[in-house]
């Protein structure tokens, strides 16, 4: 995955143990089901829209486009939550998509 958000970083350096724990309950879970990794990531961007986190819109396109998505695909799973999290939210987290989308070219 590309470069990690130095808070997150520091995260893992400072709480080891924690950060492990951590890691293995994410991959168990991405291992319980069916979805392929492209669709995990994708449901995890129109998760991370919902909670207006930036970080995690900008860290899940990313992950999504290491996981074969396309920047339409991306575009779409955000577009989905127009009448979920409403216009707002939605298009915050669009701008955020795109942005990601748009460094991860360079």
């Amino acid at each position: 995955m590309s470069k990690l958000p130095r808070t997150y970083q520091r995260f893992q350096a400072d709480y080891s143990e924690l950060w492990k724990d951590y890691d293995r309950l994410g991959a168990t879970a991405a291992e319980s089901g069916p979805l392929e990794k492209k669709v995990r990531e994708l449901v995890k961007l129109g998760m991370a829209a919902a909670n207006q986190s930036e970080s995690a819109v900008r860290s899940h396109t990313h992950r999504a486009l290491e996981a074969g998505a396309t920047a339409e695909e991306i575009q779409h799973a955000v577009l989905l939550g127009i009448t979920t999290i409403g216009f707002p939210a939605m298009m915050a987290a669009l701008s955020w998509a795109q942005a990601a989308v748009d460094g991860h070219q360079d």
